[in-house]
């Protein structure tokens, strides 16, 4: 039955699974719980219900205030009453992914153990994938009375997982909205990934990923890696909008003095740190090394032998790819990749390249073209599928 966890302070509505869930790697990973929200109404059918699978940072708060930080949901704009995605017609599921840290099992889980003395995790938590994250969101789908899913839709790392379910259970989803993501992680991100796993190693308050132990986190590293990471997620055209070359003044606290080499900061440098000071108060850091692993991993053709059409032969999935024009992270040319490999197998398949000097983060910020792509497809597909 459906129940209250408590995951460090907070609690979160979540359902356990005693049996647990195989993992790729081999490891029987029991219990499991799945954090979620729902949004919405399950219609007497059960017909109308709609997945939506979170990005790296992300979890399951994506259409109401965010219980840590009070910031609204991080897709509120469309996802809600009358909206692109409209919670008056559509059962709106979102599940913070196995490996996270709000709710759902993962490093800073108690991990099971004979005596008593449950601790967490941490860095013995068993490396996941992608796949790994979609059987976990399964086992909550089933356990809902769900036997197809109308869509389901994420950007970057979430629509890994759309692509994952499209693959995996192809009878199961309807509709399929993979936006500003790709077939496989590129040799690039891994890099970048690599460069902030290091950072967190790098900090002293690490203690090998125990870091509770000496009641620290690795503050200064992780706040380093989400730096790094949201560099990525940027364009250079919107760093200059927003930023430019403009300076201010050093905080008090810093250290710098006036005339000091650090008596001045960049604008950008400023909002760089905010982003990693704040990321640390919701993020753990075991969680990141683990989730930024299973994105690494991820290769949607790999047991194909690189062809990434046959993970879909004989789909009766529609799909519509969605990419951004100044996205160099998850850049056009493997969204038309994926859409090639989608055309071989003569999948049902629409692609939208939205111009925007955003970035990666395009999905997640206000762009009225990838709004009216959504509103425009789900509309479509759910005409087709009848859905009341």
């Amino acid at each position: 039955m459906d129940q209250t966890v408590s995951a460090s302070y907070l609690s979160h509505q979540h359902v356990a699974f005693p049996d647990g869930l195989m993992l790729e790697c081999g490891f029987h990973l029991a219990p499991v719980e799945v954090a979620y929200r729902t949004y919405g109404t399950l219609s007497p059918r059960r017909d109308n219900a709609i997945l939506i699978c979170h990005a790296l940072t992300g979890d399951q708060y994506v259409a109401e205030p965010h219980p840590l930080t009070g910031k609204p949901g991080w897709w509120s704009r469309l996802v809600g009453p009358g909206l692109p995605i409209d919670t008056d017609r559509f059962f709106v599921i979102c599940i913070n992914v196995l490996g996270g840290c709000m709710g759902s099992t993962g490093p800073r889980s108690p991990r099971p153990c004979p005596d008593g003395r449950c601790e967490p995790w941490g860095t013995d938590f068993p490396p996941i994938t992608i796949r790994d994250m979609v059987q976990a969101q399964k086992l909550l789908i089933d356990h809902m009375g769900i036997t197809r899913l109308f869509a389901v839709l994420g950007g970057s790392m979430g629509g890994m997982q759309v692509l994952e379910w499209a693959a995996a259970f192809p009878e199961m989803v309807f509709a399929a909205i993979p936006i500003a993501t790709a077939p496989f992680h590129s040799a690039q991100n891994i890099a970048f990934n690599e460069v902030s796993r290091q950072a967190i190693f790098a900090d002293p308050q690490w203690y090998g990923g125990r870091y509770w132990e000496h009641d620290a986190i690795p503050a200064r590293g992780l706040a380093v890696a989400r730096m790094m990471a949201h560099i990525t997620y940027l364009s250079e055209e919107a760093l200059n909008r927003k930023f430019g070359r403009r300076v201010r003044s050093a905080p008090q606290g810093t250290g710098a003095n006036p005339g000091s080499l650090f008596g001045e900061m960049f604008e950008v440098e400023s909002y760089l740190r905010h982003q990693g000071s704040t990321f640390v108060r919701r993020f753990d850091a075991n969680s990141y090394l683990t989730i930024t692993r299973a994105m690494d991993y991820f290769d949607i053709g790999a047991e194909y032998e690189g062809d990434l059409s046959q993970p879909f032969r004989g789909t009766h999935t529609r799909f519509c790819i969605v990419s951004f024009s100044s996205d160099w992270l998850f850049p056009t040319s493997q969204a038309r990749l994926l859409a090639r490999a989608l055309n071989r197998v003569a999948a049902n398949v629409s692609f939208v390249e939205i111009d925007s000097d955003k970035g990666h983060d395009a999905f997640l910020l206000d762009e009225p073209d990838l709004d009216r792509t959504i509103r425009g497809f789900v509309a479509g597909a759910a005409e087709y599928a009848r859905i009341a």
